[in-house]
């Protein structure tokens, strides 16, 4: 039984792309029969029904305490396999595996990809009682999700699984809050960071202090089995300073405009200049990769259950986030800016165009403040292209099953960081089914405005010449303002602004001008939005 869908999600594009196809999404919470782990930040994989859940944690978000945050007790050290078409969960214990295996499977934020009947891990974060300290694992590990799935239907555990594991020591791994991809034999472990000691959001010289350090770096590198014995062979590493500055982020398979196969870092944290999240994005295919500053991703900044789909008619790319945290959110219809970055319901769709420029739309809500860490595990029966990107034409028009979104951290409020004792959030068991529509439409998406973006005020209008425009530039970056007049005519430019600061004040004297209409335009970033203003 299930529950009934809480989102009917229309994919009407604009006007100017009216000939790419349309499809919708709802998503259906299911009620009884399955229920998965209470886990988030976890690694999986899918073989047919059965799904295989390792590390993470067992409990919400992070508090702020060093000696209460990422303790020892809340790490996942249990397998789990799911059977969705029976409902029917196992468990094994890990414990009793070699040590140093143990200790990186029971992380949280590895990063993962299913490569056919394996799962690739590496890293991890989390307490180490070989090192008497909470670390970043250098390690890498081959699973073998078959025969491991098996073992653990027949009630093995323990060190009776390790035959299904295979360990690559190596700090080369020894990343946290990454992503890990895989494109023509070669994998790519992307961003993330080195932390070393005990979270402390007062410093790493504050209390008892910690190491971090940020990848900045794409790592390439191939795997190689050879009679049961794994090994890695490093590739040219793409060095990336503060293009690549960022983690806890989503990286999505794309296909970007000519075919071209790659992936797309979206947003992550933290700015260099300040602790706010990124809204730029970097694209990455085999040749290298290109930090994306014509587009900001405003409703999705942190990890978060998402997923691709590719409508090859149209050639556009829409990536779906589901939930999580971000720092833009709509409240009544209004776009709403947090630096805190809470959790949020939003369900957001962005799409890269067959010309290569991007949109950004909120397509719905999840029914609570979930999504956050979780995963979007797709149905391995649906047709896909590159990467398990959902492929949109080979759809019927009937709704289909695609996948589900497992597990992740259920928030009782959007802002709890500062109050976190630990009760005000939880790992969530629910599991949410998801299911294209192709060809249907929905309700109405609501798109992220220019006019949301910079949220200007202009006063007094009409105006005797002097007048006051505030307004905000909240990735940073230089805001140019410009004067122009009743047809549309460019006159001067009035300010550029200092991207050091998020938010501007000007008073502006326009009294040499004619009376009459004009504009003020203010651009940055791909995004523009006019003013207009009366001289009397």
């Amino acid at each position: 039984m299930r529950a009934i869908a809480f989102v009917f999600l229309s994919m009407v594009l604009g006007a100017s792309f009216a000939q790419e196809a349309s499809f919708s999404i709802s998503v259906v919470e299911v009620t009884e029969q399955i229920e998965g782990p209470g886990i988030q930040s976890f690694v999986s994989a899918r073989i047919e029904d059965k799904v295989l859940f390792l590390g993470g944690r067992t409990d919400g978000l992070h508090r702020r305490q060093p000696w209460a945050s990422f303790q020892e007790v809340g790490n996942n050290t249990t397998a789990y396999v799911l059977d969705l078409g029976t409902g029917e969960t196992w468990e094994a214990s890990l414990e009793g595996l070699e040590v140093s295996l143990f200790e990186q499977l029971q992380s949280t934020n590895q990063q993962f990809i299913q490569n056919e009947g394996l799962l690739i891990t590496t890293g991890g974060y989390g307490y180490s009682g070989q090192s008497q300290d909470h670390i970043t694992f250098p390690g890498l590990v081959v699973i073998e999700c078959e025969p491991l799935i098996e073992a653990i239907l027949q009630g093995l555990s323990g060190d009776s699984l390790l035959e299904f594991f295979h360990r690559i020591e190596d700090p080369y791994f020894a990343v946290t809050g990454g992503y890990l991809g895989w494109m023509d034999g070669v994998y790519y472990l992307a961003g993330g960071q080195y932390f070393e000691g005990r979270y402390n959001p007062m410093g790493p010289d504050h209390g008892p202090g910690f190491t971090q350090e940020y990848s900045e770096r794409i790592k390439r590198f191939a795997l190689e089995e050879t009679d049961g014995t794994w090994s890695f062979t490093a590739l040219e590493t793409w060095e990336g300073g503060e293009d690549l500055h960022r983690r806890d982020y989503n990286m999505v398979p794309q296909i970007f405009p000519g075919g071209v196969n790659g992936f797309t870092m979206f947003s992550g944290v933290f700015q260099i200049s300040e602790d706010v999240p990124w809204l730029n994005s970097v694209n990455v295919n085999e040749d290298g990769f290109e930090l994306n500053n014509d587009f900001d991703q405003m409703l999705s900044q942190y990890h978060s259950a998402h997923m691709p789909v590719y409508d090859e008619q149209s050639e556009a790319m829409h990536t779906i986030f589901f939930g999580g945290m971000s720092r833009f959110y709509y409240n009544d219809g209004e776009l709403w800016d947090d630096p805190n970055v809470p959790f949020v319901t939003t369900i957001s769709r962005v799409t890269r165009h067959a010309d290569g420029s991007m949109t950004e739309l909120k397509i719905g809500d999840m029914p609570d403040l979930l999504g956050s860490s979780a995963e979007f595990i797709p149905d391995p029966s649906v047709p896909s292209v590159f990467s398990g990107i959902i492929d949109l034409q080979s759809l019927p028009e009937e709704p289909v099953l695609v996948g589900h979104i497992f597990g992740g951290i259920e928030s009782s409020q959007p802002n709890i960081f500062f109050i976190n004792n630990g009760t005000e959030s939880e790992a969530t068991q629910r599991v949410f089914e998801v299911y294209v529509h192709n060809g249907a439409t929905g309700i109405e998406e609501v798109p992220v405005l220019a006019e949301d973006y910079f949220h200007p005020v202009l006063y007094p209008n009409p105006s005797t010449g002097e007048v006051t425009l505030e307004f905000r530039s909240p990735s940073a970056d230089e805001v140019v303002c410009e004067l122009h007049d009743s047809t549309g005519k460019f006159i001067e430019t009035l300010v550029v602004t200092d991207p050091v600061s998020d938010w501007h004040a000007y008073k502006m004297d326009l009294s040499e001008y004619a009376a009459g209409i004009y504009f003020i335009r203010l651009a940055s970033r791909g995004k523009s939005t006019d003013l207009r203003v009366v001289l009397q």
